[in-house]
């Protein structure tokens, strides 16, 4: 029970990674409250799957790249468990092109308003309720390293991310507040799947074979919200199936 009386607050909390990683923390003892962009079914099961381990679980449906869902998002999860401990800036969106002269303008402002923009609004919002000992942990990616051809505009974001992590963890010192991100490789999620319409692995592989699922990646996650991270932040942790990269 390394998380048991924490609250977290994670963004894209109802399906994918997010969906691991509220399941482990709650199984480890905390109260999960869910940011959750549209499928309200999903989130419920979510919901119901904590509430069966004998955890809190609030729901939050929304955008985080609108300012005032941010603030509503933040105190709601404190109000309801009277404290945050834990924020995991999860959420994100991709739409592949290989063409630069092709990228639709649309397109480009809703991956950096889902991704980085969201993330720091709903961090600024979050923050004046954490407390000496709290952490923040953002889901960055391989191809902010690798790059990603059909991938501009999310890769920059995951960019951003990494250099968001290291400028806050910075600026949280002081304040006892670690910050630090994981950098996941290809993991079967319900995102990649819509992208790019590709098949669960087999399992039996050998996990450097296949790509990674939400679980195996969460362990990531659950690591750096524990007292096991305690001297750790400014970090990126590279789950990725043994991609080498800097950083």
């Amino acid at each position: 029970m390394r998380l048991e009386n924490k609250s977290v607050l994670i963004t894209g909390g109802d399906s994918g990674i997010g969906k691991a990683v509220s399941l482990r923390f709650a199984k480890e003892g905390a109260d999960i409250a869910i940011v959750y962009h549209e499928d309200r079914e999903r989130a419920e099961e979510v919901q119901k799957e904590i509430d069966s381990m004998g955890r809190k679980c609030v729901i939050i449906q929304g955008d985080i790249s609108e300012h005032e869902f941010c603030k509503q998002a933040a105190k709601l999860a404190a109000d309801q468990f009277g404290k945050i401990d834990i924020l995991v800036n999860n959420a994100g969106t991709q739409t592949p092109c290989d063409d630069i002269e092709k990228l639709e303008v649309e397109n480009i402002r809703k991956t950096f308003d889902a991704n980085i923009i969201g993330m720091i609004m709903l961090t600024k919002e979050v923050f004046p309720y954490l407390t000496s000992g709290s952490s923040i942990i953002n889901t960055t990616s391989a191809t902010a390293y690798q790059g990603h051809e059909e991938l501009l505009d999310y890769s920059a974001t995951k960019g951003a991310i990494v250099a968001f992590t290291r400028s806050l963890a910075l600026q949280s010192k002081p304040k006892n507040i670690r910050v630090n991100a994981v950098a996941p490789g290809p993991v079967a999620t319900p995102l990649t799947k819509d992208t790019f319409g590709e098949e669960e692995d087999d399992p039996n592989k050998p996990p450097f074979e296949r790509n990674a699922t939400p679980e195996e990646v969460a362990s990531s996650f659950l690591f750096l919200a524990s007292d096991d991270a305690i001297q750790i932040t400014g970090q990126v942790l590279h789950p990725n199936g043994g991609i080498v990269v800097n950083g």
